[in-house]
Formats: structure tokens, sequence, C-alpha cells
């Protein structure tokens, strides 16, 4: 079972994060997209992508990323995300901790650039307010959605494996959010394993409690994967964490007006968002560490052990290394 990090990975983190920070002139804001070697940047996010969604918002990649031709495109969930990564429609996004390891077992060509750190507490698996359900354990011989190859997925594993049941115990059923969220409201499924913000809405609205949360069972990371080219850039790699993690800052400085501006670029209800925001950690970008890149081959290898994914993978083998790591 896994927690949340000890302050000696808090530390690792914050070495990262600081060695990002202090790079050379090139990777200050500013600079033309010639010397960043960029003329379109593309950006992959989901709803739930806090960083992405805001960075857009505020407009702060043009900023880091002057001259340079941006565009964002929104997906349902990491899976679909990672396949327009690996088709060439997308350069750069957003996703949490399975997505990558199922695009890598399937032979996608990716590439994890970057991470924040743990959000423990932000995904759940839910019932409805009257289920019956009260342990993980009653989870045996029930359907539960998911969306395959999410976060949510790994999380489910590890409730069902924490309940004392196999996973052939369970009746997955595998389902975007949105229609997750229609067949748990009418009943077709008695659990539904989900990240915010969708977590939060079904919990505000008062359709759902949390079985379970993450917390204890997974770290529930995000990641950001690249294309291969894009992985080569350092300059432009590096000038984008620049943005997020400003943007991040800027969040922590004015969670009012954060709330807000989501709400609005999300069509979410504010208490929604600020119940979001009190589950998400102060969330800087840079390169995954060592103890990351540990922590993701035991997701890999959790779902090989179970088949999901058809082979054993090396998450290390599509790590990107910063020059001079």
């Amino acid at each position: 079972m896994r927690s949340f990090p000890r302050p000696a990975s808090r530390r690792r983190w914050l070495v990262a994060l600081t060695s990002l920070l202090a790079t050379p002139a090139w990777a200050q804001a500013g600079k033309p997209a010639a010397v960043l070697g960029l003329s379109e940047f593309r950006v992959g996010f989901q709803k739930g992508s806090f960083n992405l969604a805001l960075l857009k918002s505020l407009g702060l990649l043009d900023k880091h990323l002057p001259g340079v031709a941006l565009k964002w495109v929104e997906f349902p969930a990491g899976p679909q995300l990672l396949e327009a990564l690996a088709v060439g429609s997308v350069d750069f996004g957003g996703v949490g901790d399975s997505p990558p390891v199922f695009a890598q077992a399937a032979g996608k060509d990716i590439v994890y650039v970057g991470a924040e750190p743990p959000k423990p507490d932000s995904s759940a698996v839910l019932v409805r307010q009257d289920s019956p359900l009260k342990t993980l354990a009653d989870l045996r011989g029930r359907r539960v959605a998911v969306q395959r190859g999410s976060s949510a997925h790994y999380l489910l594993v590890q409730a069902v494996k924490k309940g004392g049941l196999k996973w052939t115990d369970i009746q997955a059923t595998y389902l975007a959010p949105a229609d997750a969220r229609a067949a748990f409201e009418r009943g077709s499924v008695d659990a539904w394993a989900v990240w915010d913000p969708y977590y939060a809405a079904a919990e505000i609205d008062g359709a759902a409690r949390p079985l379970a949360t993450s917390r204890g069972l997974t770290n529930n990371n995000t990641f950001y994967l690249a294309s291969r080219a894009l992985a080569g850039n350092e300059p432009a790699l590096r000038a984008v964490f620049r943005a997020l993690t400003e943007t991040d800052a800027w969040v922590q400085a004015h969670r009012k007006e954060a709330a807000q501006l989501f709400a609005d670029f999300a069509g979410l209800g504010l208490a929604t968002v600020h119940r979001v925001l009190e589950r998400r950690p102060p969330s800087p970008v840079a390169p995954l560490p060592p103890a990351l890149v540990a922590d993701q081959q035991q997701v890999a290898d959790a779902f090989a052990e179970l088949t999901l994914i058809p082979k054993s993978i090396r998450v290390a083998d599509i790590v990107w290394r910063p020059a001079g790591r």
C-alpha cells in the first residue's frame, strides 16, 4: 500500500524544481520562437487539468513562447489525449498515472517530460448516497464504472486489492466520465471510480459519497507527456514548465479568482471548483525525479500482473532526462 510522499520525497521534488528554475538564459521567458525552435505548439488538456486550463485562461504561455502559434485541444480523459499525442495531433499534454502505462504497453511513441506533486485526495471510488455498500469488500460481484486506462483504473485496481478481492470479483464497466456519470445516476452501475472535478461535482450535487479515496491507495500523480520531437527541445520544455509553475503560483496567491476563472472555463459550479481546490496541493512542474519513476513502475507492474496491459514495460525507457541529469 502506498501513501502520501514522506518528507524525503518532498525534498527530492524541491531539488528537481530548484534545478529546473536555475536554468541558463536561453530558458528565460521572452525568447523568440526562432530561439525555441518552435513555430506551433499544440496542447492537449482535460477538464480536470487545472494548471493547463488556468495557463490557457491567463494567457501566460504566450509570454513564455512568444511568436509561437498556440492551439488548445480538450479531451474527455487521458487515454484519448495520449492517442492524439501518439498520432501527432498534439505535441504536449497532462494526464494521470495510468494512461502513459497503457500507451507505452501499446507501443505508442510518447515521452514523460514532467510531473506535478501527488494529489492523493483528488480521486475516489463513489457510490450513491443510498447505496448499501459500506466497505471495499462490498464491491464483490458489483458493476463499477471506470474509464479504461485512466488514473481511476489504477485506483480501482488498488481498491479491489485492499478490499481483499480479486480483480475478477468485480464487473469493471469501461465508460468515459460523462457516460459513467449517467450510468451511475440511473443505477446501471453500483459504483464509479473517478477523479476531480467529476468526483467533486458528484459529491457537491449530493448524488454520491466516497467509498474510498485514493489516499493510502495511490499517489494520484499527474504527468506531462510530449512527442519525441518536443522531448528533444529542452529550451521549449523548460519554458513551458516555467509557464505552468508561474500559473500554479498565481493560483496559490489568488485562490478566489482562480476558482472563478476555472469555473467559467470548465462550466462548473463554484462550489465544485472550491472543493477541487481544497484537495489540490501546490503543484509546480518539474522533470521526473527517480523516486517518481520508481513509483510509476509500480503502477505498470500492477497492470501487467493482472494482464490488463499486453506486456510488461520499463517506464524509465521513455522518461526524458534533461542535460546534466
